[in-house]
């Protein structure tokens, strides 16, 4: 990984592509989940978003926040994944449940 000396340079004396690594290229996803019987629980959801914990680490997947809506039984989920079939892979295998909807967002101030 490049780094800035104390000038905000970038270093580069290191090409990870020439060194044969490389850096995934990450993006921010905003899933939406909707639970049929319109009722979730936030002990439920802290479950599946540690579950999601686990698994994300394979499939170089960062899941950062969640939301829960319990009265109207939806979920929202932030995360930061090479792209958005990544992102429900960790989903299906840590818990099984899939996103409805899943959007590519950018963070605003």
């Amino acid at each position: 990984m490049s780094r800035a000396d104390e000038h905000g340079s970038l270093d580069a004396g290191r090409d990870p592509a020439v060194e044969g690594e490389r850096e995934p290229i990450m993006a921010l996803f905003m899933d939406v989940h909707h639970i049929a019987e319109g009722h979730v629980s936030v002990d439920d959801v802290a479950g599946a978003h540690a579950a999601d914990l686990q698994t994300q680490d394979a499939h170089d997947v960062k899941y950062l926040r969640y939301w829960v809506n319990e009265d109207q039984g939806k979920i929202f989920c932030l995360v930061d994944a090479p792209n958005a079939e990544a992102a429900n892979t960790v989903h299906r295998e840590a818990h099984g449940l899939v996103a409805d909807e899943i959007y590519s967002v950018a963070e605003g101030i």
